[in-house]
């Protein structure tokens, strides 16, 4: 380290101490009393205040003190800071477990789930024995093994317009690991009313993007987005899938952002979102629109404010499970009880599978037939050929009965869909048929009918 900045950060250590000091000696002034005990929600915590290294911090970090780019100022401006990571899934733990690693000062992990098995492929912080248990408490127990000297703030709630400011006020830097765009949405307006800088990634199927917002008169996630997606349009993890390793990537490509802002290093990306496709393994940074002087939330004459129901703003849940659509009335669906019903009593009709080819190549019924949803919505009716062919082999069997055809798909969300197209299509054809789907789709299935079939 260059003479100069010893000098300087001898400086510091001296004030900091002076001010420790003083404060010492006002509160031994004031006997009988003391602090009050400050929550993590309500209150805003104390500041991380550490004015030097000790032998075992330098020892645990001396593989990074040694680069001359971040050094002994670099640590100690890490051990001061705080960081809020929103979502302890795929992301956030990759993102939790190298801020934890590397000495942050104080980490905020907030998280309304439970662990799943269905998680463990990707959230690699918790554990087989830990299904059932808060994410947030799984990761804080899992980091306090590898560095018990970092503050840990589990949060086992859903952030939402009533806690967010109040929350990231509490934080130096903001990760944004969530798998929804109302999450999206509100923290981002929460970052620009508390001016907090916003490192946010996501990660779908083999694809992974990232970007730092609202930093350095950088663009906040308004400016590129000014309104949702159609709630229709947009995929999560559950519903699209993803391979485990593409959130690890970016999870640790966010932890390395935040890690840079957090020690007072300048932002790779802000201004710029890396893309990573991982199926062809490639990484592209490209340059995105500068920050928009009529956003409505970072503008120069916007009015900053938090919405009162950002899932009504956007169309969609706060949450990553999977939505649950109504498009059907109750009299043109089925109970898995009442389907089941229909195979004793060998009622004739035809079962359809909408779901795609690898998802039937998991598990299927295999009395049913598979005419994915894509099919059905492709314009040039290619599969109506083979149902058809199908309706007219059933026919046979139903002689002066209506022909019935049965949806069945996951959860019972495209299967609605299906219906609709199907219903659409026997109106206008020769081939006249009721069509129904099946509620809760082959979930519903494998929890109440038969517990021996797969559930994904």
């Amino acid at each position: 380290m260059e003479s100069a900045d010893m000098d300087a950060l001898r400086e510091e250590i001296r004030r900091r101490d002076a001010e420790i000091q003083s404060l010492r000696e006002q509160l031994a002034g004031k006997s009988g009393t003391s602090a009050p005990k400050l929550h993590p929600v309500d209150e805003k915590l104390v500041e991380i205040v550490k004015t030097s290294l000790t032998n075992a911090d330098i020892l645990r970090y001396s593989r990074q003190l040694v680069l001359p780019e971040f050094g002994v100022k670099g640590q100690l401006n890490l051990s001061r800071a705080s960081v809020l990571v929103i979502g302890c899934g795929g992301l956030g733990c990759p993102l939790a477990q190298y801020l934890a690693a590397t000495g942050i000062g104080r980490l905020g992990l907030l998280d309304y789930d439970l662990v799943e098995i269905s998680n463990l492929h990707r959230q690699v912080l918790h554990g087989e024995k830990r299904k059932g248990m808060s994410k947030s408490a799984s990761v804080v127990k899992t980091l306090r093994k590898l560095n018990s000297s970092v503050e840990y703030i589990p949060y086992h709630m859903m952030l939402n317009p009533r806690n967010a400011l109040q929350l990231v006020k509490q934080y130096d830097v903001i990760a944004d690991c969530s798998d929804n765009v109302p999450t999206r949405y509100l923290v981002n307006d929460a970052c620009v009313a508390a001016g907090k800088p916003l490192v946010s990634a996501s990660a779908l199927r083999w694809e992974g993007q990232l970007t730092v917002y609202n930093h350095n008169g950088g663009p906040c996630y308004r400016c590129l987005f000014p309104m949702p997606p159609p709630a229709e349009t947009v995929t999560n993890c559950a519903d699209g899938g993803v391979l485990g390793i593409v959130p690890g990537i970016m999870g640790c490509i966010q932890a390395l952002e935040v890690l840079k802002l957090a020690s007072g290093l300048a932002s790779s990306f802000s201004g710029t979102m890396l893309m990573f496709d991982a199926l062809n393994g490639q990484f592209r940074n490209i340059r995105i629109r500068g920050k928009k002087c009529d956003c409505v939330v970072c503008g120069s004459n916007s009015k900053i404010l938090i919405l009162e129901d950002y899932e009504s703003f956007c169309g969609s849940s706060a949450s990553d499970k999977c939505k649950t659509l109504h498009l059907l009335s109750s009299e043109e669906r089925l109970t898995v009880q009442f389907y089941k019903q229909m195979l004793d009593d060998k009622v004739p009709h035809l079962l359809i599978d909408v779901r795609p080819q690898p998802e039937v190549d998991i598990c299927h019924l295999e009395h049913s037939i598979h005419i994915p949803l894509s099919q059905l919505e492709n314009k040039d009716l290619t599969w109506s050929n083979v149902l058809n062919e199908r309706l007219e082999k059933l026919s046979k069997n139903t002689t002066g009965l209506d022909n019935q055809v049965i949806v069945i798909c996951k959860l019972g969300n495209d299967s609605q869909k299906a219906v609709k197209i199907l219903q659409e299509f026997s109106n206008r054809g020769t081939s006249k048929f009721t069509a129904k789907d099946i509620k809760g789709g082959l979930m519903a299935w494998s929890k109440k009918i038969d517990p021996t079939f797969p559930q994904y």
